[in-house]
């Protein structure tokens, strides 16, 4: 995880963050390293960030930032990203920040994190 200030452009740090992410094990064969496909609004989707996602073998669907047309083309799978970032709105330590250090505000979203997953668990074995 990386934590930048407000004033830090998503978009700036997104390949480092794609970088970052963590071997994933599948049902059998080595462990996957990145995505297949990286997808992401008009704030990640500068020349740059396409080149880098490219070379890495990962197709970008990033919304151009001069493409006026409405939407990015991404509703299909957005929803579940709103929803989750809803989530983590719920909790106000979160919302409102007010650490002063990134990591006291790493450990905050994690615990959101793991609360948001053991809420859905429960919901899931309540069914």
């Amino acid at each position: 995880m990386l934590t930048t200030p407000a004033n830090v452009p998503d978009g700036k740090v997104a390949i480092d963050l794609l970088d970052a992410i963590l071997p994933v094990q599948g049902p059998r064969g080595r462990p996957r390293f990145r995505p297949e496909i990286y997808q992401g609004d008009r704030a990640y989707g500068w020349e740059d960030n396409i080149r880098a996602t490219r070379e890495r073998g990962i197709r970008p669907l990033l919304a151009r930032p001069m493409d006026d047309t409405h939407g990015s083309g991404l509703g299909k799978t957005r929803h579940f990203i709103e929803t989750t970032l809803s989530w983590f709105n719920n909790h106000r330590r979160i919302r409102l920040c007010y650490e002063r250090s990134d990591h006291s505000f790493l450990a905050f979203n994690q615990l959101a994190a793991i609360l948001i997953c053991h809420k859905k668990l429960v919901d899931l074995d309540s069914s």
